[in-house]
């Protein structure tokens, strides 16, 4: 083996996936599957008002899983919820979990699993490879085409008293089996199917031009963005979402990619934002993706070139600069054309928050695997031109 060779070593981890319709039904022979005798079910009150939750809990009782129903989950999950979710998890006696909903139940549940496993509020466990204790049996049903925290090695988990997010990665905390039902994205407004869909591209971007790619990641990441490109804008024309299996097969394809190859500074910020002012994920994302691809572009030019050209821009043989211009400016009016319009400023964030949000975006572990290394003021920057 060469040294070369050595050097190119890469792991990839997935959990045991069924795509399709109907695939939310197999909740409950999956968590038989697992060893499960009792659920602890974590969702959020728009999942359950959408009728995703009852239709787990009908397949958990069809297959003769006992369960308990914990819905204390608020859009950026916090430190508290998981506690509170781990105290019910071990008062009812639970052996499984089953999150059902976007990224924030999937989130929480992970940190319940965290903390029923290894005893230890889940704040301690920041950072990378730092879960000694694996997770009890988890099965994800996802309602969003955004987070793929039903396939990824994270969990993010808000520090109100620092207000800051903490980026939990480990194996441990794969989830054993995803059950991805594209029908699932049909009860989604049109704004969060727009947010969650970008969420999906920058995934994929950014896994594209991780410091953690491989090729194993590329062929999942070039398959979101080529999905993206061409089906996107058509899925969230009319008054209702379309091509529903296209959108979640394209969050499931960047999801392996992030997951395998981590992310960059667009996750470091957002989580930043998210963690101070509690915004919404996948809308800041949304919002910084163009400004941190224009900052990154020097450093993965070829990435991005590979992006332009999956997204079908004409930019075969163009210049660098005709290049950066063309991808930056199609992800600025994609975004505005999807309705993400408006600034961070609309949103709440002041000139007076920048240098905090830089500061605490500097420790995250995203900005670890981005492509160009940013100093403080370069953060600053790009938080200054997303204002």
């Amino acid at each position: 083996m060469t040294d070369k060779a050595v050097v190119a070593l890469r792991k990839f981890v997935a959990p045991e996936i069924v795509f399709g319709a109907n695939a939310l039904d197999l909740a409950g022979q999956a968590v038989l599957n697992l060893g499960g005798l009792k659920a602890l079910v974590v969702s959020d009150p728009g999942v359950v008002e959408a009728g995703w939750t009852d239709r787990v809990l009908a397949s958990l009782d069809a297959a003769g899983v006992e369960h308990e129903l914990f819905t204390a989950v608020t859009p950026n999950p916090r430190a508290e919820e998981v506690a509170l979710g781990a105290e019910r998890y071990r008062a009812a006696g639970c052996d499984a979990l089953v999150a059902v909903g976007g990224g924030s139940p999937m989130d929480c549940a992970k940190g319940i699993g965290i903390v029923a496993a290894n005893r230890r509020p889940v704040l301690e466990f920041e950072g990378v490879d730092e879960v000694a204790e694996p997770m009890p049996p988890m099965v994800c049903v996802p309602t969003t085409c955004g987070s793929s925290a039903d396939v990824s090695q994270f969990a993010i988990i808000t520090h109100r008293a620092e207000q800051r997010k903490i980026a939990i990665v480990s194996k441990a905390v794969v989830p054993d089996v995803s059950l991805v039902d594209p029908r699932c994205l049909s009860t989604m407004s049109r704004y969060l199917a727009a947010c969650t869909a970008l969420d999906t591209l920058t995934h994929a971007i950014e896994a594209l031009v991780s410091l953690g790619a491989s090729a194993l990641t590329n062929l999942h990441a070039m398959k979101a963005i080529g999905l993206l490109g061409q089906r996107l804008q058509e899925a969230l024309r009319g008054p209702e979402l379309t091509r529903l299996d296209d959108l979640m097969f394209a969050s499931l394809q960047a999801g392996l990619a992030f997951s395998n190859a981590s992310l960059g500074a667009v996750h470091a910020v957002a989580h930043s934002l998210g963690g101070k002012l509690d915004l919404p994920h996948g809308e800041c994302n949304a919002l910084l993706l163009e400004h941190v691809v224009d900052f990154n572009f020097d450093a993965a030019e070829d990435g991005y070139r590979a992006v332009a050209e999956t997204l079908g821009l004409e930019v075969r043989g163009q210049s660098s600069a005709r290049v950066r211009s063309a991808l930056v400016g199609y992800l600025r009016e994609l975004r505005e054309a999807l309705g993400v319009s408006g600034a961070l400023e609309a949103r709440g964030v002041k000139a007076s928050d920048v240098r905090d949000l830089a500061a605490t975006a500097m420790r995250d572990a995203c900005l670890v695997t981005n492509p160009r290394r940013p100093t403080p003021r370069d953060l600053e920057v790009v938080l200054e031109l997303a204002l």
